[in-house]
C-alpha cells in the first residue's frame, strides 16, 4: 500500500490578471497626468516654469474626461468585475479591520482581511466618488455657455478644493504602497508570496 504524499504549496499565488493590472496602470497614469497639470494650472512657479498654459489646459480636460475609460473597459473581464464586487462588499471583519486601523492595533489577529482590506476599499470607494465629482464640476467648469455663473462658480469651488483634497490623499495611498514591496510586485506581476497573502489577507482563499 503506499502512501499518498500531498505536494508542497507553491510558494507565490496568483492576485491579479492583465485586465486589473492594465486598469490600475492606465488610471494611474491618466490621474497622474491630471495632478501634475493641475500643479501646473495653479502653483505659480510651476506655471512659469513650463508654460504654455492654454496646451497644458487641454491636456487636464482630456486627461479628466478620459479618466474613467480603464474601468469602463474593464468591466468587459469577469475578474475584474469579480474584484469590484469584492471592493464593494462590506462586511463584519471589515469593521473589525477599521476599528483596530482606528486604534493603531497592528496585530495580525485585529486586522482579518479578505482579498482586499476594508481600508482599501474605502480609499476605493472615496476615489471614485471624488472622480466622479472631479468630472462632473470640470464639464461645468469646460462647457461654459451651458450654465448659469453661480453654477460654474460653484463647480469651480468644489473642483479646487476636491483637487487637493484627491492630491494629499493620493500621497498617502502612495506612501503605503511604498511601505509594502510585496503588494507593489502583485500590481506589478500578478502574483504575491503566499506568505504575504496568509498574513495580510487571512481571509482570501485565492
Amino acid at each position: 500500500m503506499s502512501l499518498r504524499v500531498d505536494a508542497p504549496s507553491p510558494t507565490r499565488v496568483r492576485r491579479f490578471g492583465r485586465t486589473q493590472k492594465w486598469v490600475h496602470r492606465a488610471t494611474a497614469a491618466l490621474m497622474g497626468v491630471c495632478v501634475v497639470t493641475a500643479a501646473c494650472l495653479y502653483v505659480p512657479q510651476f506655471a512659469e516654469l513650463v508654460g504654455r498654459r492654454e496646451l497644458v489646459v487641454r491636456v487636464h480636460e482630456w486627461a479628466g474626461l478620459a479618466l474613467p475609460l480603464p474601468v469602463l473597459l474593464g468591466l468587459a473581464s469577469r475578474a475584474f468585475r469579480t474584484d469590484l464586487g469584492f471592493l464593494n462588499r462590506f462586511g463584519p471583519h471589515d469593521r473589525v479591520w477599521l476599528r483596530a486601523a482606528l486604534h493603531r492595533d497592528k496585530r495580525r489577529a485585529a486586522r482579518p482581511a479578505g482579498k482586499f482590506n476594508a481600508g482599501q476599499k474605502v480609499y476605493a470607494a472615496w476615489i471614485a466618488g471624488a472622480s466622479l465629482v472631479m468630472l462632473g464640476t470640470g464639464l461645468l467648469m469646460w462647457f461654459t455657455h451651458l450654465t448659469p455663473i453661480q453654477w460654474r462658480t460653484s463647480a469651480t469651488f468644489v473642483h479646487d478644493w476636491l483637487a487637493l483634497t484627491i492630491g494629499i490623499v493620493l500621497g498617502g495611498h502612495i506612501g503605503m504602497a511604498l511601505g509594502d514591496p510585496e503588494a507593489r510586485r502583485g500590481l506589478r506581476t500578478g502574483s504575491v508570496s503566499r506568505e504575504w497573502a496568509e498574513r495580510e489577507h487571512p481571509l482570501w482563499r485565492p
